[in-house]
């Protein structure tokens, strides 16, 4: 994993994304060469087109799903996608092919060439060695954390090889499989250099009276092996920050976790561009949305309530109504469920495509809200959550968004159970939020968006 901005991306990730991209570069320059463009002009072409389609390329590729390290779809589906994503870039070929010469051709040329670069990258999805960077992980310890890391490894991470598992001095029962322990025999720096490891995970339950060999594993460092903890693991892995491991002084002492007046005023700029960009462009499918709820069950149209925002402070948030009037004639706040009775015909309709939450791209523009962040909760729930859930109010340190890193990475919740594990990304997010991050969040909401993931 290499950290770039303050987030992880996989090396392969990082391969296929130079790759997609100097291969579409050299399509560029050579459309824009056939062409014999002016020679003070052709640069300038061929930096616009290639930053332009770069862009809406990856945010595509992004979205559907084609930089993921783990997927169980089949070839036809994964083919499937690349025809939707080479439509979805259409329209933008359209549009930068009336700025190159000689226009028709140049379009034909570019959208050739994308189905052959999309092509290619549905190939090597299932055709990479699976050699190819592989790393050998040994885990240092035995118990339910080193037992849930490995797990974990396993389920998330096709290119590790995992080791083993090395027990701590301390630990007394192992509770994972007896095929992964390793020999107590050896000592762990010739384990180490025996079974070729390129990282240790330290993952013991119990940290204190001498159950950490600090020199062996500083040896093993010096000799060029990864060694991370067990809240560093996950971190990197699955961009989360475990609820098990957190304390109040690694809050405070850990990085991250700030935000200085240059991001302040970035995130702000970046926030009013984009919405104002999805309001222009999705106001003609607002206006019909709100006409479709009218004819179905009348006034109102939108649909407000209270929710927590940045440092606890309440705010109305705005959406298209998907419930009936009478949702909660109750008055007992309820979370959606999944085949929720109160939801209208064209509420499931418009929940599946998130048409639901565009009117709060105004809320963003007025500031109470931001295009990225943790989701806005109601007090009601607030207030259970944070008896409930360790750390809960850290993720009111930031304003509450649109989209956020825990909804693309989790899938719809409606339990406290469910909510303690989407806080665990929120915490993530709010340690080591930044416009790359901001950036992925919106890739990846694309994907959720066209395939219809999580909604209720």
């Amino acid at each position: 994993m290499i950290k770039i901005f303050n987030h992880y991306f996989h090396q392969r990730t990082l391969l296929q994304v130079a790759v997609d991209l100097m291969l579409l570069l050299m399509v560029v320059i050579t459309i824009v060469l056939v062409h014999e463009v002016q020679p003070e002009k052709f640069w300038f072409i061929v930096g616009k087109t290639f930053m332009l389609l770069g862009a809406a390329m990856l945010a595509v590729n992004y979205g559907l799903g084609f930089y993921q390290r783990v997927h169980n779809r089949s070839v036809g589906l994964s083919g499937a996608r690349a025809v939707l994503a080479l439509l979805l870039l259409l329209p933008v070929v359209f549009v930068l092919s009336i700025g190159l010469p000689n226009s028709l051709a140049s379009g034909l040329m570019l959208a050739a060439a994308l189905a052959v670069i999309l092509l290619m990258r549905v190939i090597a999805m299932y055709t990479t060695p699976p050699s190819l960077m592989r790393q050998r992980v040994l885990i240092f310890g035995t118990g339910s954390r080193a037992k849930m890391v490995g797990k974990e490894l396993l389920r998330t991470d096709p290119t590790v090889d995992l080791v083993g598992y090395y027990a701590g001095p301390n630990e007394q029962e192992a509770m994972v499989s007896a095929w992964g322990l390793m020999s107590m025999t050896n000592c762990l720096t010739d384990i180490v250099a025996e079974q070729r490891v390129d990282e240790i995970v330290v993952a013991l339950t119990e940290r204190r009276g001498g159950s950490m060999p600090l020199r062996e594993l500083l040896d093993c460092k010096l000799q060029g092996v990864r060694v991370v903890d067990f809240e560093t693991h996950f971190e990197r892995t699955l961009g989360q920050i475990r609820l098990e491991s957190l304390s109040a002084s690694w809050l405070i002492f850990g990085d991250g976790f700030g935000s200085g007046w240059v991001r302040a005023i970035v995130k702000r700029f970046f926030d009013i561009v984009c919405a104002s960009i999805l309001i222009v462009l999705t106001l003609p499918v607002m206006l019909v949305t709100a006409l479709f709820i009218l004819f179905e069950d009348g006034l109102p149209i939108l649909y407000r309530q209270e929710r927590v925002g940045l440092n606890g402070r309440l705010f109305d948030v705005v959406k298209f109504r998907s419930m009936r009037k009478d949702a909660e004639k109750d008055g007992q706040p309820r979370w959606a469920a999944a085949a929720d009775d109160r939801i209208t015909r064209v509420g499931h309709i418009i929940r599946k495509l998130r048409i639901d939450e565009l009117p709060q791209l105004f809320s963003v523009v007025g500031g109470s809200m931001s295009m990225v962040g943790p989701r806005p909760e109601r007090p009601y729930f607030v207030d259970k959550l944070t008896q409930d859930i360790p750390f809960y109010a850290v993720r009111h340190s930031v304003k509450p968004g649109v989209t956020g890193w825990a909804q693309v990475r989790y899938q719809y919740g409606s339990t406290v159970e469910d909510a303690a594990e989407k806080l665990q990304f929120d915490l993530y997010y709010v340690k080591n939020h930044s416009l790359l991050l901001d950036i992925v969040v919106i890739f990846e909401t694309i994907g959720v968006v066209l395939m219809r993931k999580g909604a209720h």
